[in-house]
């Protein structure tokens, strides 16, 4: 599951913005018990044979009767297919298995998964400035969303 999630987080995250994670700080969370991962492949109906059969994952921190989306990302070639809605709609449905009650997330400003995020019912809560300092063109603020499952 790294490999998938790693091959799609390479081509996902533009270096500009600095918000990709690490093989390490991925590893790192997946080993804990209240971290969940969706991975799909360009179809729903695909099983994933090799990392490179990634589309798209979605990775969950759940505490109490909440849960973060920590990351959700989809390869470039797969973007404005579903991939996003699919991986999206799973992770909420998981969440609410596991007894979740809200869903938060944090992105940056100007972030064009923002339209996705809305449009499955996700508001603005928050806004930390400046947050993102690895950004090329300086600190980028961070926008909380939340909405309930």
């Amino acid at each position: 599951m790294l490999d998938a999630i790693m091959h799609v987080m390479e081509q996902a995250f533009d270096p500009t913005y600095g918000e990709a994670w690490n093989r390490r700080q991925v590893a790192d969370a997946l080993m804990l018990a209240n971290t969940h991962c969706v991975v799909v492949a360009a179809d729903s109906i695909s099983l994933l044979l090799q990392p490179t059969d990634a589309a798209g994952f979605a990775l969950l921190r759940k505490a109490a009767d909440e849960e973060e989306l920590l990351l959700l990302a989809v390869s470039p070639k797969h973007r404005r297919k579903g991939v996003g809605s699919r991986l999206l709609e799973q992770a909420m449905a998981d969440a609410r298995a596991r007894g979740s009650a809200h869903m938060f997330l944090e992105m940056r400003d100007s972030n064009p998964a923002e339209f996705l995020y809305r449009a499955f019912g996700f508001e603005q809560i928050g806004r930390r400035p400046g947050y993102y300092r690895g950004a090329i063109d300086g600190p980028i603020d961070a926008v909380t969303f939340a909405r309930r499952l």
